[in-house]
């Protein structure tokens, strides 16, 4: 994953801001669960701002809006079964070390 992406992601599940990189860092188990949801709840709006642009722009009878080809979505599914298979094993997720 990109650093701007893995970045966001990790914004979403609250371990990095914007005076904080998060070069290195841990996901725990018991943290898991709440990370998924943030990032459900993440992908549910991503996609609802799509919906409403196509919507506007077939409103105003405008071309249909350029749209990032790979959706967050996308990107977030492997970290989300990643997160997934380490709650069912205990494990923590670790990074940069």
């Amino acid at each position: 994953m990109l650093q701007p992406n893995g970045e966001r992601l990790l914004e979403i599940i609250g371990k990095r801001n914007a005076s904080e990189p998060a070069a290195k860092g841990i996901l725990l188990p018991g943290q898991m669960a709440q990370a998924l949801a943030a990032i459900d709840d993440a992908l549910a709006q991503e996609e609802a701002q799509r919906r409403e642009a196509v919507t506007q722009a077939q409103k105003e009878n405008l071309p249909p809006p350029r749209l990032e080809a790979v959706t967050l979505r996308q990107r977030a599914l492997p970290l989300m079964d990643m997160m997934r298979q380490c709650e069912a094993v205990d494990e923590p997720i670790v990074w940069g070390v």
